[in-house]
């Protein structure tokens, strides 16, 4: 795999936890700009019906927390 001239360290070399936190660092510079991300018409409907069964049943799903706990990706 090759690296995007913006890493220094290729990505195999990380271990999981760095790849996953990685990943996240990455979402997050998404988020800062979310008002730029455009959803089309079935991606939203997909998102509105999982908000909705969530709000119906707040016991289904996981907290982001408990996701990377079940991983062992500690913080």
């Amino acid at each position: 795999m090759s690296s995007h001239p913006l890493l220094k360290v290729e990505i195999s070399q990380l271990s999981i936890a760095e790849r996953i936190q990685l990943a996240e660092d990455l979402w997050d510079s998404i988020l800062d700009r979310q008002d730029e991300v455009e959803l089309d018409k079935a991606q939203q409907q997909e998102l509105d019906r999982r908000l909705e069964q969530h709000r119906q049943d707040s016991s289904t799903g996981s907290s982001w927390e408990i996701v990377k706990q079940r991983l062992g990706v500690s913080q």
